[in-house]
């Protein structure tokens, strides 16, 4: 009797217990690494792009992400880079908080920020991590590098209002590199002008036509011009001089 009311509490036990799930391991717990990382020179600036992670290693979702240290090496350009996974010679260039952004502009999960503490003629590689409100950081990116050149000279931007579209007309000034195509940022008047283009895509052609604006609202528009260096490599010039545009009253 005492054998079968045995079996029955071990049986008990064991129904509780439920079905448990895969082992997770403590250092798979900690934030994602940032997605979508890039650096690219944007006229004396590099801008600087990473998306915040909202899941841990395992792929858990994770909502207390706090923030993201970004990890700088500077070096000669040309020179040796060495291990590029390494990130002992690595020091911390800025920390950016999810509710104080600072001098960052972000567009839904991704966020941009400018590093203008560089200088021509040396490359620089950057790399993130993201880090919980307990302090718990989580593992970097793969790094990202870029060199800093002598940028183009932007180009003369010129606008056209009209009464249903506004006609932005480009010119560019002599470069040294194969040209890749322009850069197009747009704001409504009176706001500051974005860290990325309102166009995606590069403009390959010298003029572009903005339909869609809403009557009575004055933009502003800037230009960069972008160039493909022997390397590759995408460098954008400085803005353009800003240019208004308007839809034209029907007369």
């Amino acid at each position: 009797m005492r054998i079968y009311a045995g079996l029955f509490f071990v049986t008990l036990i064991l129904s509780a217990c439920g079905k448990k799930g895969p082992l997770v391991y403590p250092d798979m717990l900690v934030p994602a690494a940032p997605a979508a990382v890039s650096a690219q020179q944007s006229g004396n600036n590099i801008r600087l792009t990473f998306g915040i992670p909202v899941k841990d290693r395992s792929g858990r979702p994770r909502s207390d992400v706090a923030g993201i240290k970004i990890y700088k090496r500077d070096l000669m350009a040309g020179q040796d880079k060495g291990c590029t996974s390494c990130t002992a010679d690595f020091n911390l260039f800025r920390t950016w908080f999810l509710d104080v952004p600072g001098e960052s502009q972000r567009f839904g999960d991704r966020v941009v920020i400018l590093d203008g503490g560089v200088q021509s003629g040396r490359s620089y590689t950057y790399s993130f991590s993201a880090f919980a409100h307990d302090g718990t950081e989580g593992i970097r990116s793969a790094p990202v590098t870029t060199d800093v050149v002598l940028p183009p000279l932007p180009p003369v931007l010129r606008a056209v209002s009209l009464p249903t579209e506004v006609t932005l007309e480009f010119v560019g000034l002599p470069l040294a590199g194969e040209f890749a195509g322009y850069s197009l940022y747009r704001v409504v008047k009176g706001q500051p002008f974005p860290y990325r283009p309102y166009i995606s895509s590069l403009l390959n052609e010298n003029r572009f036509t903005d339909m869609g604006l809403e009557r009575g609202t004055t933009y502003m528009y800037a230009a960069r011009i972008v160039v493909r260096l022997s390397t590759g490599v995408l460098v954008e010039s400085g803005l353009s001089g800003e240019v208004e545009g308007k839809l034209q009253d029907d007369e």
